[in-house]
């Protein structure tokens, strides 16, 4: 994964072909992490894996402004980026034009309402934020863990710290998350 970070230096030097290398190193790991996201949404998403990846990716490399001083960096940049496209999605769903306010249900072979899933991500999203004020650190676990898809060891990792540490600041977070959930 040295290669990753000379990549990422590279576009950060401005090698417009760099940004060329980087896609086909990082998709398969990217793509892991949009799947098991995805997995956790509700049914009838339309986005997929793969053009989560993409829309991710095309974030990323267009930033005009791209500091990234590792692998680490790199991958919760693109967790944050996937977090972001999956709100404005469920922000754009709510919306009147796009059927905001009638709830959606799909029909089995009996044609039996599903149950839709409980969670609002846009209330997620404004108690993330919330807890970004209060606490990064634990902010940026929920990131990895929850929206990212990664395991709490692979988020102690990327993050530099103890998985015991990673397990306390999930607990911590999603403790916080729901008593700001449910406050409002």
């Amino acid at each position: 994964m040295c290669d990753v970070t000379r990549i990422l230096n590279a576009i950060e030097q401005g090698d417009a072909r760099a940004s060329d290398e980087l896609l086909p190193i990082v998709y398969q790991e990217l793509r892991r992490l949009a799947g098991r996201k995805l997995s956790h949404e509700s049914p009838g998403q339309t986005l997929d894996a793969t053009a989560l990846v993409h829309e991710a990716y095309l974030r990323l490399v267009g930033l005009e402004t791209r500091h990234w001083g590792s692998r680490a960096h790199f991958f919760a940049a693109a967790a944050e980026a996937m977090r972001r496209i999956l709100v404005e999605r469920a922000r754009r769903k709510r919306r009147i034009k796009h059927g905001g306010g009638r709830e959606r249900f799909e029909l089995n072979e009996n044609d039996a309402a599903t149950e839709p899933a409980s969670l609002d991500l846009i209330a997620l999203n404004d108690a993330l934020e919330r807890l970004t004020e209060h606490d990064m650190a634990k902010a940026d676990v929920v990131k990895f863990h929850y929206f990212a898809g990664l395991s709490l060891a692979e988020t102690a990792a990327f993050l530099g710290i103890s998985r015991a540490t990673a397990s306390r600041y999930w607990a911590y977070a999603r403790a916080w998350l729901y008593r700001e959930m449910t406050r409002r």
